[in-house]
């Protein structure tokens, strides 16, 4: 390398850090629900067509308060009857309702009065006012537990509130919550999950950039055993590192629930082209050349497989632009960009420093080398020996596969991937188990022709499918107009439980019309439309999986379909519950068109890096190998295939093809000096062998890295990619000089004739 080449990039890399320094500051964490939702589906055009009407399902937050030897105890009613006061004044809360703010409403001859649901003036009436509360469907497992042992005050917050909004709201919460002296309380809502993710992508990519940085500081010792080469080594890593997270700020992109993983990709693919590079330059300066020559060759014959290694990486990532989730896409495109910058700083900032260095000053020298000779041996020796015990291998793994792969389930839980030990999940199992729930099932109600949403004929049919949905004992807390209908006829007979009931006929259903017009009910508002010719059907789903949860919503719509009067009203279920599940539906058909994509443009790069179908096809099989035992691992451990999960086979080929191409790259150089097929996949074995094995080891202890997350889909996405790019490694040693001697197979007897 030139001394004016070398001041030029010394010059560049410091001031790009220096820049991304500053940017580096700029990235904002970034958590919304919306992210989530399958672009280009009808029915998020249709949700989007409905909030426009109503409002979002997901604008609330709910506090519940627990007592454990039960709520009505005086003291506990009143703190928490002026905390649910408090609470209506906090920042962007639109209303607050609790039991001791609510009222029975009660016709009176001289008209409409209130009287409280609970006297809490009067400890006497409390057992009268339990028993009487406990058997109202309207508040048990909406504001009060079935056991009387919890509380909730339920807030209605604007709509689509941020991430900058929820910390506020969190904070004035936890501050008043301070000055009562409840035993324990719990969360569930938006700003929570706000909040709590993105603090929880803050800990997480912390955490894993410094334990993955510490991995790569023992390995670099481990290899080099001398200042120099692991300073060297760690601060290309860091720049890069470093320079991708600057390219973040610079392009105004925010991190999401992926972000924990770039730290760890990052650190591990600039790990791999460090090692293959400095390999490279410390065995031709062994070899006698000096460093200007050592470096030239380098660039040359490691540098331009490293290059396809990237690309082929890259292409990896940039498979999931075909999934319909944003966080997902960004992913892809972040985690492309950041392997490319990854490979244009090794290339260029570990060549530069590395030519002001000995091979003395860079690695320890000794006989490690006798280490990977006689194991890289063996894998040559064996693969001779044993092809058809290797094949027959093969076959039976590749089966057993297929197996693991038919027991794949997309059965999505949201509490099965909630971090670990958090309060966030327990809070969510608390409510899941005393409440109603998190996600939201919204049922839509379009009156046709001349019919209103308020008309008679249309809510006699919207009773039908609210008694048909408390079937189904997953479904809770089901509210519509027709609520309102009943709480009046019940005021009409003294608050009598028999008497919530919907108007048997017409007239009475006019009685109550009219009682109901005289008194504005504000949420009516929200479950009829401006121009009265929709309204809604809201409801709770409990967190039983996706699939099971598709399997109800499909059961109801066909008794939907059967058992109501499409010329009076028609029902079709929406809201942030579907959009989530139908995710999953698109999960299989974007990992396949994805990674389909993949293997046609690794193709093309393969064809024109080895100019021989046999090798292309040589190239691509090993690959695809690691992939089948990905999807057989998820099979056989039973994990759900969902969206975060999903990344596992992106990253699983455009890593995989990596070792693929460096050691059909060495091979094909070590055939065109004139060696035979025997002695170059000999050399191969023993010089490229130990580099893969290297950046293999660091793959597979890299990425077990996430094992220390607090995020079950990090957990499994760390484990799956680390035993997967074992099995690479090996389809690599076994699989490839296999098919080698299979495909030219008349060359190496011509080979050992002569």
């Amino acid at each position: 390398m030139s001394k004016r080449t070398r001041t030029i990039l010394f010059f560049i890399f410091p001031t790009l850090s220096l820049l991304s320094i500053f940017f580096a500051s700029q990235v904002q964490a970034d958590f919304n629900f919306e992210q989530f939702f399958p672009d280009g589906d009808p029915d998020l055009d249709y949700f989007y067509e409905f909030i426009e009407e109503f409002e979002t399902d997901d604008n609330f937050l709910l506090i519940a308060i627990e007592k454990r030897g039960g709520v009505f105890e005086e003291k506990f009613l009143e703190d928490f009857h002026d905390f649910s006061k408090k609470s209506k004044k906090l920042s962007f809360v639109k209303s607050a309702q609790s039991i001791t703010l609510l009222n029975y409403p009660q016709k009176t001859p001289f008209g409409f009065t209130a009287s409280p649901i609970i006297r809490r003036k009067s400890p006497e009436t409390y057992e009268k006012d339990k028993k009487r509360l406990l058997e109202d469907e309207r508040f048990v497992g909406t504001l009060i537990s079935e056991d009387a042992k919890s509380v909730v005050v339920a807030l209605k917050l604007i709509d689509n509130i941020e991430i900058s909004q929820s910390r506020v709201l969190m904070a004035e919460i936890d501050t008043l919550l301070g000055e009562y002296d409840f035993e324990e309380y719990h969360f569930l809502g938006r700003p929570n999950f706000q909040k709590e993710f993105i603090d929880l992508q803050y800990w997480e990519m912390g955490i894993s950039t410094v334990v993955s940085g510490f991995l790569v500081l023992l390995v670099m010792w481990f290899i080099f055993r001398k200042g120099w080469g692991v300073f060297i080594a760690v601060l290309s890593i860091a720049v890069g590192m470093l320079l991708f997270v600057g390219m973040l700020g610079v392009s105004g992109r925010s991190l999401n629930v992926m972000s924990a993983l770039y730290p760890v990709l990052l650190i591990i693919v600039g790990t791999s082209d460090v090692i293959h590079i400095m390999s490279k330059y410390i065995d031709e300066l062994r070899k006698g050349k000096s460093k200007d020559e050592a470096i030239k060759i380098t660039i040359r014959e490691i540098g331009l497989a490293t290059l396809l290694t990237s690309v082929t990486t890259a292409v990896g990532f940039l498979t999931l632009l075909s999934s319909r989730i944003s966080p997902i896409r960004d992913f892809g495109v972040n985690a492309a960009v950041g392997v490319i910058i990854a490979y244009l700083t090794v290339l260029g900032l570990t060549t530069a420093i590395l030519s002001l260095f000995r091979v003395d000053q860079v690695i320890q020298l000794d006989n490690r080398k006798a280490f990977w000779e006689p194991l890289m041996g063996w894998f040559y020796q064996f693969t001779k020996t044993y092809p058809k015990q290797i094949s027959v291998g093969i076959v039976m793994t590749i089966l057993l596969c297929f197996y693991g792969m038919s027991l794949i389930t997309t059965n999505y839980s949201i509490k099965s991937n909630l971090p670990i030990g958090q309060k966030i999940t327990s809070d969510y199992v608390f409510f899941e188990e005393n409440y109603a729930g998190f996600r939201p099932f919204e049922i839509a109600v379009i009156a046709q022709d001349s019919f209103m949403a308020r008309d008679y004929a249309v809510l006699k049919e919207i009773n039908k499918v609210e008694n048909y949905l408390k079937t189904h004992t997953a479904v809770k807390s089901t509210n519509s107009v027709t609520t309102a209908y009943k709480s009046m006829n019940r005021a009409f007979y003294g608050n009598r439980l028999s008497a919530y009931t919907f108007p048997e006929n017409e007239e009475e259903y006019e009685k109550l019309d009219r009682a109901l017009k005289k008194v504005p009910d504000s949420s009516l508002d929200i479950l009829i439309s401006r121009d009265g010719k929709k309204a809604r059907i809201s409801s709770s789903i409990l967190d039983v999986g996706s699939d099971t949860i598709k399997q109800i919503g499909k059961e109801i719509d066909e008794w939907m379909l059967e058992n109501t009067d499409a010329n009076i009203v028609q029902f079709r279920r929406t809201g942030t519950g579907v959009l989530f599940d139908k995710n999953e539906e698109y999960i299989r058909d974007s990992i396949l068109y994805g990674l389909g994509f993949a293997i046609f443009i690794i193709s093309i790069l393969m064809g024109f890096l080895f100019r021989s179908p046999k090798m292309v096809l040589i190239s691509l099989i090993p690959n695809i190998f690691p992939l089948l035992i990905a999807g057989a691992l998820l099979g056989f451990a039973g994990i759900e295939l969902e969206s975060g999960v999903a990344v596992v086979f992106a990253i699983v080929f455009g890593i995989a093809v990596d070792d693929t191409i460096h050691f059909l790259s060495r091979y094909k150089l070590t055939r065109n000096k004139g060696k035979s097929i025997d002695e170059s996949l000999y050399i191969t074995f023993v010089e490229t062998g130990k580099a893969i094995g290297l950046t293999s080891v660091i793959l597979f202890f890299g990425f077990l890295v996430m094992l220390f997350s607090n995020n079950p889909p990090s957990v499994t996405v760390g484990i799956i990619i680390s035993v997967t790019l074992a099995s690479a490694l090996l389809s690599d040693l076994f699989i490839i000089p296999v098919l080698i001697r299979w495909f030219y197979k008349k060359d190496l007897e011509q080979g050992s004739r002569q």
